[in-house]
């Protein structure tokens, strides 16, 4: 897995132009500071042009920030969804001030709201935490029927070549039961996620069609991601959905792309330079991801 850091000073513009010039601009510039032997390896001033262009290409995951940093509260919006759409048009992620869950499937990202309504996010419209592919399956399993979260999981992970990828999932069918969440806008001075979700509102549908688009993050990118399964769900109609925290499979395809490159965009301001991401946030995560039962 290669991976490659980059912070948002160059994502700053959805202009075409922009990106135009902005490659042209970084290719100058790498080319000198190789000549110089100023280049510098761990590419934090690699422009989004290049960036963008290889991602294009498939097999790479973009990530906007990252979960420790959400759990902290940096809640602000740092990149476009114009933009996101240059890097992936599949998976998920949330919205300024935590409006609401964020799906994307087929180009278009849907921002399922804490009173259960959904709607297409505009171009302008913002995240600070996002990851996206643009997904191109590598394989394909139709799953058993009447089998729950963990026998899910298990039967993903029976097909996957190795542990230590990320994988990005497809999931498509009729389901018994999906428990989802969302959360509601946040006003300053943000509280921790973990409060926030103490009463987060809850939805529950039985014997639905949708699809659920996830990522399956290998353990060494605890901090980064969250380990394991992510997932999020969408009605058939596009009229409902939510961060899954349980779900049921009645009759369901799961489609994998396994990305084996990783690239982040780190946001530039305060609210992330100060965000104390040294504790172990493991069980936070746990706190956010699952159901109280």
């Amino acid at each position: 897995m290669s991976i490659r850091y980059y912070s948002s000073t160059c994502v700053n513009s959805g202009d075409a132009l922009f990106h135009f010039v902005n490659l042209v601009a970084c290719r100058i510039r790498w080319i000198m500071q190789k000549k110089m032997g100023l280049l510098f390896l761990a590419g934090f001033l690699v422009c989004t042009g290049t960036h963008a262009s290889y991602a294009q290409q498939g097999k790479t995951l973009t990530q906007v920030s990252t979960i420790d940093a959400l759990l902290g509260g940096v809640y602000d919006g740092k990149m476009s969804i114009r933009q996101l759409k240059l890097y992936g048009d599949t998976g998920l992620g949330t919205f300024d001030t935590l409006d609401g869950e964020m799906l994307m499937v087929d180009a278009t990202a849907y921002r399922i709201r804490a009173d259960g309504t959904i709607q297409i996010a505009g171009p302008a419209e913002t995240t600070p935490f996002a990851a996206v592919t643009f997904f191109n399956a590598d394989l394909e399993k139709t799953l058993p029927g009447s089998i729950g979260m963990e026998e899910l999981t298990r039967q993903i992970d029976a097909v996957l070549p190795t542990p230590n990828l990320v994988y990005v999932l497809r999931i498509e069918g009729t389901f018994k039961e999906v428990i989802t969440r969302s959360v509601p806008r946040q006003e300053k001075p943000y509280k921790p996620l973990t409060e926030i979700v103490k009463s987060q509102p809850t939805f529950k549908f039985k014997n639905v069609e949708g699809v659920v688009v996830g990522l399956r993050c290998p353990a060494f990118m605890k901090g980064i991601n969250v380990p394991g399964y992510h997932l999020h769900f969408l009605t058939k109609d596009r009229k409902a959905g939510g961060h899954v925290l349980d779900i049921s499979v009645s009759h369901a395809v799961v489609k994998v792309d396994t990305t084996s490159n990783f690239y982040m965009v780190l946001p530039e301001d305060q609210d992330f330079y100060t965000v104390d991401m040294e504790e172990d946030l493991s069980r936070d995560v746990t706190a956010v991801e699952s159901l109280k039962k």
